[in-house]
């Protein structure tokens, strides 16, 4: 296999994965958790392994002061990001909701015009009627019901705050620090929400020893949608770039929607089906088409763009 084979099967592999969320998170549901237990659990079994992977690449976990702030404040936008998509889980089927997080990237260019400034183009003028058209046809979900705008709200809650974080993190201080160290501390800064929350409604919820089977499915949240969809990125990036790897993100709420339909009898009609297309191609264009990606993908400062054959120093 060539290297821009394997890069873009690794491209595939990093999306797919990360849209596994649903596969894990509903039968925690079913069997009584709640969102911020599910996310307390997912980001304390991450974090160690996102430890040991900062470790492996040669890096400490130094900050300056100067970061700290910056990178609390990413924690609790990723924590936001993650409890109100997990929360819209209750509310609307799993692949609606994963196609329509996936707008961010839409949000992310509309942020970097009306706040930094850059130019709106007709390109992106359109791919944003694409996308409100898409929407429109999801307002009526696949068993006819209207969709839910408690479910929705929720959605682009979540997908405006990571687009928050995907520009607060590629500015100022933070613009400079390696993208595993950042993950790393915005996991750990980003669980005190979660730590916060469950102690103040006390509604604490840890699998029974009898459903050991649950566990599994919580370090499956770690492993999959997290560690390995973050290393095969880094290493797609290395083999294909940035732009092709962010346009493979389209996988996330096409994997979302595979697993909704033939893993929890989720139904899909023909206008639902064109609503989801509409979106993921419309936010496919935005990210082929602009300066979008470098804010999107930060991944290439872990790996100095060198020949594939020489080695690589962290």
């Amino acid at each position: 296999m060539n290297s821009k084979a394997k890069g873009y099967l690794l491209g595939a592999v990093a999306a797919a994965s990360y849209g596994m969320n649903p596969l894990f998170a509903l039968p925690l549901y079913k069997a009584g958790m709640n969102p911020d237990s599910v996310l307390f659990y997912r980001y304390l079994f991450a974090i160690p392994l996102l430890g040991i992977m900062l470790k492996a690449r040669g890096r400490n976990f130094r900050l300056e002061r100067r970061q700290v702030f910056p990178l609390i404040v990413m924690g609790l936008l990723v924590a936001i990001s993650s409890l109100t998509l997990f929360e819209s889980y209750n509310y609307m089927d799993v692949g609606i909701a994963s196609t329509l997080l996936f707008v961010y990237p839409i949000m992310v260019t509309l942020i970097m015009a009306f706040v930094y400034k850059e130019k709106l183009t007709w390109q992106l003028a359109l791919c944003m009627v694409l996308a409100l058209s898409g929407i429109g046809l999801l307002y009526k979900g696949g068993d006819g019901a209207t969709l839910s705008l408690v479910g929705t709200a929720f959605v682009f809650a979540s997908s405006l705050s990571y687009a928050i974080y995907i520009v607060g993190v590629n500015q100022g201080s933070l613009k400079e620090v390696a993208t595993l160290k950042v993950t790393f501390y915005v996991l750990l800064f980003g669980v005190s929400l979660f730590v916060v929350r469950l102690w103040n409604s006390g509604e604490w919820h840890t699998p029974e020893a009898r459903q050991w089977y649950l566990w599994g499915n919580l370090l499956g949240l770690a492993v999959f949608p997290t560690a390995i969809s973050f290393l095969c990125t880094t290493s797609a990036i290395q083999y294909i770039g940035s732009t092709p790897t962010a346009i493979l993100g389209a996988l996330e709420p096409v994997t979302a929607v595979i697993i909704g339909v033939m893993v929890f009898g989720e139904t899909i009609t023909l206008r639902v089906f064109c609503g989801l297309v509409l979106i993921i191609v419309a936010v496919t264009f935005v990210v082929a088409g602009g300066n979008i990606t470098s804010h999107l993908v930060r991944f290439r400062k872990l790996f100095p763009r060198l020949p594939l054959h020489r080695k690589k120093h962290a």
